[in-house]
């Protein structure tokens, strides 16, 4: 007897559990399209507003239990909305001040490589040879640095570098210049 009663008891909460589900599929349905529609005019955009919009609506679903009590729902869920909405106007704000403050200062870093000959002799090997020609050559790191970075034993690095070395010698020699 205490068995069925729990059994019924458990069933009765995990209907109630899917009726709430079904309330919370009928809000959204009802109220989505309408929170958009009112933050785009607030925010400007319609795409930042349905992103708060949904955003806020998976934050009521996380926390149903506790949203479904309040004495308004969609009032909960329109101020998450709002304010998702202003957290990323203040995100783009900071982030377009950051690239204003960038872009006023001068490059530091070398403007792109152009490939020369050396460039393209480069670009014809193995891609894992001249990875490890760039990273030692040009970049200068250590046979240690580049195997940690490639994440190769120092053995592998070595003889990348010289399965390159020797190809490139290779084809300097073929062409009649001195390696």
């Amino acid at each position: 007897m205490a068995r069925r009663v729990r059994a019924v008891a458990f069933t009765a909460a995990l209907m109630d559990d899917f009726a709430h589900v079904d309330d919370y599929e009928s809000m959204f349905r009802a109220h989505y399209s309408r929170l958009v529609r009112a933050l785009t005019v607030v925010g400007g955009s319609q795409e930042a507003a349905a992103d708060a919009v949904q955003s806020a609506f998976v934050k009521a679903h996380v926390r149903w239990r506790r949203v479904r009590h309040y004495d308004d729902p969609v009032a909960w869920i329109r101020r998450v909305a709002i304010n998702e909405l202003r957290d990323e106007a203040r995100r783009s704000g900071r982030k377009q001040r950051a690239i204003e403050r960038l872009g006023a200062q001068t490059p530091t870093s070398s403007p792109e490589p152009v490939l020369d000959e050396m460039g393209k002799l480069l670009a014809e090997l193995p891609k894992q040879q001249r990875t490890t020609i760039a990273l030692y050559y040009i970049e200068q790191l250590t046979v240690a640095e580049i195997a940690e970075a490639l994440k190769l034993s120092e053995g592998a690095v070595k003889f990348h570098l010289h399965r390159g070395r020797e190809r490139l010698r290779g084809v300097l020699t073929e062409r009649g210049e001195n390696p």
